[in-house]
């Protein structure tokens, strides 16, 4: 069996190689300006999947560390996809221990509801109570 192991270590990340995927195969971060993406990396729990020691996984939680957790940019590269590697990656998300008594954790997506059902996510209880401030066209050049 391949080895899988899941990395939190920003030192070990590959964030050229994560920049390039949300960059120009995501269709959320699209265009993303680099100064923008290394803030945002900054400023986040960045989690790396690497299969027999090449990276080939990421996700990332913007979190207060108490009570909120976001979880953002989820992706396994394509030709490592339909394996597990996002559910086994998602399982060291949720089992983090700075992660541990959030009383809300959530994600936005177009697809993968089935994959993140199994985690204990679902639609909204009370919709009419979120709101959002979207600007979709953020990264596009003016």
């Amino acid at each position: 069996m391949l080895k899988f192991e899941v990395m939190t270590d920003k030192a070990r990340i590959d964030f050229d190689a994560v920049y390039r995927f949300l960059n120009e195969q995501s269709e959320w971060s699209e265009g993303i300006p680099r100064d923008l993406f290394d803030r945002a990396m900054r400023n986040a729990l960045c989690f790396a999947g690497h299969l027999e020691g090449e990276q080939i996984a990421f996700a990332r939680v913007i979190t207060d560390y108490a009570t909120f957790a976001n979880l953002v940019d989820v992706f396994v590269v394509p030709e490592y996809r339909g394996n597990g590697y996002a559910t086994r990656l998602l399982e060291a998300v949720f089992a983090h221990p700075d992660l541990q008594g959030l009383r809300r954790f959530t994600l936005a997506t177009r697809d993968k509801h089935a994959l993140y059902v199994k985690f204990g996510f679902h639609a909204p209880l009370m919709p009419e109570t979120l709101m959002e401030r979207y600007f979709p066209d953020m990264y596009k050049a003016t």
